[in-house]
């Protein structure tokens, strides 16, 4: 497994997720900057994600869904408020409508994702804040910190693809 660790503070209103991968910063950053490789990992396996808009740049945005095993669509959005490539990227996150507007629904979590090297892998780190506590309790009752364990896991199957390609 990739995760390395998973920690959730109440006290300072956020969730961090920890992992490293047999891979370079430049190809981890590939699976963020490349919306069909970010489907591929982004949600758990059996919510696969759909990006329909991805525009990565400072002020862009992203929009995209997630199928349930039913069929069911949840739709969900992404600003982009700062982008360091190939090390940081900070994103504003929340639900929306199926036009790809956010809805308000729960509010908006804020997602900083930074890549560094350790030898020859990368460990990412993703901290997520929210806006309060009870925000980061909803979101870890619909299953966020598993969700976000079973998501990142997919990313070296993906990696090794190309180590290998």
């Amino acid at each position: 497994m990739t995760v390395i660790s998973m920690d959730t503070n109440p006290e300072a209103l956020s969730m961090t997720l920890v992992a490293e991968f047999e891979a370079g910063v430049e190809r981890v950053w590939q699976l963020f900057e490349d919306p069909r490789q970010l489907e591929r990992w982004w949600g758990p396996p059996t919510y696969p994600a759909t990006f329909y808009k991805h525009e990565f740049v400072p002020g862009g945005k992203a929009s995209y869904y997630m199928t349930s095993p039913e069929g069911e669509k949840s739709h969900g959005w992404w600003e982009f408020t700062n982008i360091e490539a190939p090390r940081r990227l900070e994103f504003n996150d929340g639900f929306a409508d199926s036009d790809g507007n956010p809805t308000g629904d729960m509010g908006s979590a804020h997602a900083a994702v930074t890549l560094e090297s350790v030898g020859e892998r990368t460990r990412m780190t993703m901290l997520s804040t929210f806006e309060s506590e009870e925000q980061l309790q909803q979101m870890v009752a619909m299953g966020m910190e598993e969700g976000l364990k079973e998501a990142v896991g997919q990313m070296d199957g993906i990696l090794a693809e190309h180590a290998n390609a």
